[in-house]
């Protein structure tokens, strides 16, 4: 059960994951002026796997590989392994075409694609509040998109190609969380993920060029370097947060990741022009990109704030009292 005096902490945590995820396109975009997509993944995936291994000797936590002498969770692991190496390289190489809050935007589509696929591999009923949100977050992707959908399906320019990609990131996310949701029955989310990042970064080893990033300069190195302990922080702190707040209002604080792309996407323009570039939408645009985050949010806490027997949230507690 959730103490009281750790919901303020589970809500900061859950924000710092946001922040997180909503700088590190930015940095990604940074690095990959002087090293291509593959390495870039790996080397983040490698300074994670890294940073989990030291966490997990201090406290002495390894799992036990035994476990997957049993064939179902040993192809379980490979899935899971395998659909967040998906993840990292396709968004990797998106992020090259696109603003980071446009992938960031696109990214949200991995919890449409996760939340359907429940639906039909865990026999899950979507919720008439998911079905809304679901409803709301696609129609924002239409108003975000407004001005390029000519992009996205008459003419396959890079921006098209670079959506498309972060797209298909999303579906490789949606397959690695579908088997971590499996795994996590039996391993604690760090346990899972030391695997995982373990797995991914020995099968790019071979398709990266970690030479590469003796020719980064100060400031992209440092942006490599970022994405790498970014990851690690984001997702500790995302375990940490469950640990202390329900894991539905923490992942609704997540969904507001690409709102913080766009804050500190045009926050780094406006002081340094010349490394970052603005991003511009029309008025339409802005409000896809807030349909996008109020209903991915709705998606995943609306069954909280509305039921449709018993009405708001708002209206039960006065009836309550």
């Amino acid at each position: 059960m959730i103490k009281q005096q750790n919901v303020k902490l589970g809500f900061a945590l859950a924000m710092l994951t946001a922040v997180m995820w909503g700088l590190v396109p930015i940095a990604m975009k940074y690095a990959l002026v002087v090293i291509d997509p593959l390495t870039l993944a790996w080397s983040r995936l490698s300074i994670s796997a890294v940073g989990i291994t030291l966490w997990l000797a201090y406290k002495k936590q390894f799992p036990n590989l035994a476990m997957f002498k049993k064939r179902r969770r040993f192809i379980l692991l490979m899935i899971a392994g395998f659909g967040l190496l998906g993840n990292f390289a396709l968004f990797a190489t998106a992020v090259q075409y696109l603003s980071a809050t446009t992938a960031q935007v696109v990214g949200q589509t991995g919890i449409v694609i996760f939340m359907i696929s429940s639906a039909f591999i865990f026999k899950e009923k979507l919720r008439p509040t998911q079905i809304i949100g679901i409803t709301i977050l696609l129609i924002g992707l239409g108003l975000f998109f407004n001005e390029n959908l000519a992009d996205l399906f008459a003419n396959m320019s890079s921006y098209g190609k670079g959506v498309w990609l972060a797209l298909l990131a999303s579906v490789s996310w949606a397959c690695y969380a579908l088997a971590q949701k499996v795994l996590l029955r039996k391993l604690r989310a760090e346990q899972l993920l030391w695997l995982i990042y373990l797995i991914c970064s020995i099968f790019l080893w071979p398709l990266a060029s970690p030479t590469k990033i003796a020719n980064a300069d100060f400031s992209q190195l440092f942006a490599i370097i970022f994405c790498g302990l970014n990851t690690i922080i984001a997702y500790g702190a995302l375990v940490m947060a469950m640990e202390r707040w329900q894991a539905a209002q923490v992942s609704a604080i997540t969904t507001l990741t690409p709102l913080f792309a766009l804050i500190f996407s045009d926050l780094f323009a406006l002081l340094w022009p010349e490394k970052f570039a603005m991003q511009y939408l029309n008025i339409i645009g802005y409000i896809g990109a807030v349909s996008v985050v109020a209903g991915a949010m709705f998606a995943t806490v609306g069954h909280h704030l509305w039921q449709p027997r018993k009405g708001w949230l708002i209206n039960r507690n006065k009836e309550d009292k």
